[in-house]
């Protein structure tokens, strides 16, 4: 391998670091039921927030909030996903490296 790729891998290493801090800063919002629940993720894949209208909580259909709960989260998730996804990409053009997303 020449210095030049070598310095090149090195700046790659660099970006993709500095894109995982970045991750842990930036957050994705889903919601479900008409906004009835809403879930708050960072890019590292970490809910930061639950947000329950109280109009959903009824003890006579809990079932109905697990799913909400259940569908927003899966949103969220999804959404981060796709937010590392499109960082990472960016920097490694496209390259699937195992253990990046």
């Amino acid at each position: 391998m020449d210095q030049r790729m070598l310095k090149q891998l090195q700046q790659m290493q660099s970006k993709m670091e500095k894109a995982q801090q970045d991750l842990a800063n930036e957050t994705v919002t889903a919601t479900a039921g008409g906004g009835a629940v809403t879930i708050e993720m960072n890019g590292h894949h970490e809910v930061k927030a639950v947000t329950l209208d109280p109009d959903a909580v009824s003890p006579d259909d809990v079932e109905m909030l697990q799913d909400m709960l259940l569908a927003a989260f899966n949103e969220a998730l999804n959404k981060a996903q796709n937010l590392a996804s499109e960082k990472m990409g960016a920097i490694t053009g496209g390259l699937n490296i195992p253990g990046i997303f």
